[in-house]
């Protein structure tokens, strides 16, 4: 259970310069541990602190996960099924991350380009929140699959994406 985390929402937009932007905001953001600036750039563990996360399935059992941290870091890996064979993922474009925060609400904002969602049908969004009270992390997602949270688990990809071909 959160400590003071009211409700985290996402804003899915495709924008006219090709690249889609997700913005993250956590509403009830008094406690919310909040990873300070460490550079622009891939690193890996960002779950292990607050962090967003955007998965995109591709139907056939393969799936991409990015994950943004308000660090200004980024990962992205694909697999070619449920948490088998992980590999780096190289992004048609470094990911480009920002964040605002007010005494109730952060905002996390997540660029990346749209092409990215070529050949994906699914799509699953999620966050794992740490708050100052060092309970364990709070972990949100559209649904999860099983009992304790596993954002990999198919259960989990509940937007339908339009089919895209290549530009």
């Amino acid at each position: 259970m959160p400590l003071a985390v009211e409700s985290v929402s996402v804003h899915w937009s495709e924008l006219a310069d090709g690249r889609l932007m997700l913005r993250f905001k956590v509403a009830g953001c008094a406690s919310l541990v909040i990873p300070s600036f460490k550079g622009r750039g891939r690193a890996d563990d960002l779950w292990k602190a607050t962090c967003f996360e955007l998965f995109l399935y591709d139907g056939e059992g393969r799936y991409r996960e990015f994950n943004f941290s308000p660090s200004g870091q980024w990962a992205a890996w694909r697999f070619s099924g449920y948490r088998t064979e992980r590999e780096d993922w190289e992004p048609l474009a470094v990911p480009e991350i920002t964040h605002d925060h007010g005494a109730n609400l952060f905002a996390l904002t997540a660029f990346i380009a749209a092409a990215e969602l070529e050949g994906a049908q699914m799509a699953a969004i999620s966050a794992v929140l740490i708050e100052e009270d060092g309970r364990r992390p709070s972990y949100w997602a559209l649904a999860h699959g099983k009992a304790e949270p596993d954002f990999h688990e198919p259960a989990c990809f509940r937007i339908a994406l339009p089919p895209r071909s290549a530009a």
